[in-house]
């Protein structure tokens, strides 16, 4: 489907001026599940673009645009690559951007951290061995 120029609407549009929504954008980008949860994301103004807070979720998004925005404890920062035309699969949703900061793998909390090891085939801990374990951690003992 080519895009008509009296209605921005009907596709993608190619030049310069091309551009895309930006909850549909990172819903096509695969950072959201649904499109109605990128718009209720991008509308209480958590995404920056180039900088700029956005409080709209029909705010465009071009090609060279850096969007900033918080996302499952992670400040992500992202540079647009491309537009799409469909929701394609992981693979393709990720030829759209350049992640600057992927998320790191560090445990940002106690609940994070991985849980205490057992041996294997240990069964499962008794009372006694959790109590153990908890002073054992509560300690400072615990290194990560």
């Amino acid at each position: 489907m080519t895009g008509n120029p009296s209605n921005p609407n009907s596709g993608p549009q190619s030049g310069a001026d091309a551009f895309m929504r930006l909850d549909k954008w990172l819903w096509h980008a695969r950072f959201f599940k649904s499109r109605s949860s990128a718009g209720t994301f991008t509308a209480s103004g958590n995404v920056r673009i180039n900088g700029t807070r956005q409080t709209r979720s029909s705010a465009r998004v071009r090609p060279g645009d850096m969007l900033t925005f918080a996302l499952h404890g992670h400040v992500r920062v992202i540079e647009v690559l491309s537009l799409s035309v469909r929701r394609g699969p992981a693979v393709e949703a990720q030829t759209l951007y350049h992640d600057h900061e992927p998320p790191s793998l560090k445990p940002k909390s106690e609940r994070d951290r991985p849980p205490a090891q057992r041996a294997p085939g240990a069964g499962r801990p008794t009372k006694r061995d959790r109590r153990v374990q908890d002073a054992f951690i509560e300690k400072g003992n615990y290194q990560s």
